[in-house]
C-alpha cells in the first residue's frame, strides 16, 4: 500500500510516492521542470492562477504514477502542504473568481496595518499571534474594498491546498492551521477571530467548514479520480502550510524543538506550548500540525527575506559565469573567518520583520581595494547571512525557545559548511541534516490522518541524519566577526 503526497509551491508541484509499511519514498516528481510563472499586475503584487497548479499536480502525478508504476488501488491516503498566506475565492458552482493573491504580494499591507491599530496592538498579538498585517484575511478584504462585484460573488475563501482538496473532493474545507496563517483564528477564545471579521465586515459564512488537519477530511470524487487516474473514495487525511509540514517532515512536533529552511528566505520555526508573543510583531505565531486547544502547539515563525537571494545575487554578478554553489564555497573557504573586515548586511529583499521592518537595503562595509577579493565576497555573503540566523535565534531565545539541535534539508544555503559551522558555533547548537521533502512529509502525514500509523511520531518515523554540524573551537573567532556584524545592523537599522 502507498501514500500520496503533494508539496503545491509557487514555483512547482512536487508529488511523491511513499511505502506505507517501510516509510520509504519510491519517487518524486515535479511540474513545471523550471518555475511557475507569477503575474505582476502592478509594483508589489503577485499573482497566479489556481488552474495552473491543478495542471501542474496532473501532469507530475501523471508521471509519477508511469515512474513508480503503482496501480491506482494501491494509493490508500493523500496529503497535501501547500504555500502559505494565499488566498482563493470561488462562487457556489466552485468556480475560481480572479487569480489568487499569494503570499509574497503586498497589496493589503496598509489595510493590516490599519485594523492592528483599529483593534489594538496587544488584542492582536495576545489572541491572533500576529498582526493582521499583509496575510490572507486583509488580502480579502481587499478584494472586498477594490473588487465589490467580484466580493458580491464569492461563496467561500480558502487557503492553496484548500483549493487542491476542493478539486478532489468538491468539498471546501480548511484548518484550525490554515485558519491561523490567514490571520482568522483566535488563540485565547479557541475560535475564529470574529472581532478581526467584524473590523472587515467580512461574513464567517465564507470561511470553509473546519476538519482536523490530521483525519478523514474528505474522499476522491469520481470526477476527479476519473480526471487524474487515481482511484474514487481514495481518502484525503491532511494538509498544512509548507512551513509547518516542513517541521513536520524534519520531526519537529515537540516544544523547544527547531527546524530551518534557507532558501530564497531563510526560516527558523520553533515550538512552544503555549500562545507567546513577541510585542514587537518580529515573530509570527500559528497553530501547528498538532495543536489542539487542549494541548497547544504553537509554531513561532521567524523570517529572514535577505537569506539565499543575496548569495543567489552575488553568484550572478560577482561569480565567474561557470562557476557553480560548489566552485564558489571552495573559494569563500580560503578566507579567514571574517573575511578579513569585509561585512555585508543580506537584507536587501524587502522589509525585515526580524528588523521591525526597516528596509534600508543590503550593504556592503570595510571594503578594501588593496585586501579584498571575488572570493571575499563569497565568505562575507554566507557569514553575513549566518549572522542574521543568529540574530533571530535570539529573539526566539527571548521567547522561551532554546534549542539543543535544530534540523534541516538538505537543500540550499545548509549544503554549505561555512555557513552551517557558523551557525552552528555561534548559536551552540547542533544542525542535523534530514533526507526529507514536504511532499514526503505531508504523504506520511495522511498515514496518521487516515489510521495506518497510531500515533504522530510513527508517522514521522525513523529519520536518518545524513550530515551533522557541531559547534567548531573557532568561537572566538566566529564571535569577533559576528559582533562587529551586530554593531554594524544597529548603527544603521537604529535598533
Amino acid at each position: 500500500m502507498y501514500l500520496l503526497g503533494i508539496d503545491l509551491g509557487s514555483s512547482s508541484v512536487k508529488v511523491a510516492m511513499v511505502n506505507a509499511a517501510t516509510q520509504e519514498c519510491v519517487v518524486v516528481t515535479q511540474q513545471p521542470k523550471t518555475e511557475m510563472k507569477i503575474d505582476v499586475p502592478q509594483e508589489g503584487w503577485a499573482e497566479q492562477n489556481p488552474e495552473d497548479w491543478w495542471s501542474n499536480f496532473k501532469m507530475a502525478l501523471k508521471a509519477l504514477l508511469i515512474e513508480s508504476k503503482v496501480k491506482p488501488d494501491q494509493i490508500i491516503g493523500i496529503g497535501i502542504s501547500y504555500q502559505m498566506h494565499g488566498l482563493v475565492i470561488v462562487d457556489e458552482d466552485q468556480k475560481v473568481l480572479r487569480p489568487s493573491i499569494i503570499w509574497c504580494d503586498s497589496r493589503a499591507s496598509e489595510i493590516g496595518e490599519k485594523a492592528f491599530e483599529q483593534i489594538g496592538s496587544t488584542k492582536c498579538l495576545t489572541h491572533y499571534l500576529n498582526s493582521p498585517g499583509n496575510f490572507t484575511a486583509s488580502k480579502l478584504k481587499w478584494v472586498k474594498e477594490n473588487e465589490p462585484s467580484t466580493y458580491k460573488l464569492i461563496s467561500k475563501m480558502m487557503l492553496p491546498g484548500d483549493y487542491l482538496a476542493m478539486k478532489m473532493s468538491g468539498q471546501i474545507q480548511t484548518t484550525i492551521s490554515g485558519l491561523s496563517e490567514g490571520i482568522l483564528w483566535d488563540f485565547k477564545q479557541g475560535n475564529l477571530a470574529l472581532e478581526l471579521l467584524e473590523e472587515y465586515d467580512i461574513s464567517e459564512k465564507l470561511i470553509p467548514d473546519i476538519v482536523p488537519t490530521f483525519s478523514k477530511q474528505a474522499v476522491l470524487s469520481k470526477e476527479a479520480a476519473d480526471e487524474l487516474g487515481l482511484k474514487e473514495g481514495t481518502p484525503i487525511g491532511y494538509r498544512a502550510g509548507d512551513q509547518p509540514n516542513n517541521a513536520f517532515s524534519l520531526g519537529i512536533i515537540h516544544p523547544n524543538e527547531v527546524a530551518a529552511t534557507g532558501g530564497t528566505s531563510g526560516v527558523v520555526y520553533g515550538i512552544v506550548d503555549q500562545a507567546k508573543n513577541d510585542k514587537k510583531s518580529r515573530v509570527n505565531g500559528f497553530a501547528h500540525v498538532n495543536h489542539t486547544n487542549e494541548h497547544p502547539r504553537i509554531g513561532t515563525l521567524l523570517c529572514i527575506n535577505g537569506a539565499g537571494s543575496l548569495y543567489a545575487w552575488i553568484k550572478k554578478h560577482f561569480a565567474n559565469v561557470d562557476s557553480s554553489y560548489k566552485d564558489m564555497e571552495i573559494e569563500a573557504s580560503k578566507i579567514p573567518i571574517g573575511s578579513e573586515g569585509l561585512c555585508i548586511l543580506p537584507f536587501g529583499n524587502g522589509s525585515e520583520r526580524m528588523l521591525e521592518n526597516h528596509y534600508k537595503g543590503a550593504q556592503v562595509n570595510n571594503l578594501q581595494f588593496s585586501v579584498h577579493s571575488q572570493a571575499h565576497f563569497f565568505r562575507a555573503a554566507l557569514e553575513g547571512i549566518a549572522f542574521s540566523f543568529v540574530y533571530g535565534l535570539e529573539l526566539l531565545k527571548n521567547m522561551g525557545i532554546d534549542p539543543i539541535t535544530i534540523r534541516v534539508g538538505n537543500d540550499n544555503l545548509f549544503q554549505s559548511d561555512i555557513f552551517s559551522n557558523t551557525l552552528a558555533t555561534l548559536s551552540g547548537v547542533e544542525i542535523a541534516m534530514i533526507e526529507t521533502t514536504g511532499a514526503i512529509g505531508a504523504a506520511k502525514a495522511a498515514g496518521f490522518g487516515i489510521g495506518i500509523y497510531t500515533s504522530i511520531e510513527e508517522a514521522v518515523g525513523k529519520q536518518d541524519i545524513i550530515k551533522k554540524y557541531s559547534p567548531t573551537d573557532q568561537k572566538v573567532q566566529y564571535e569577533t566577526a559576528y559582533q562587529n556584524w551586530r554593531q554594524l545592523l544597529e548603527k544603521q537599522y537604529k535598533i
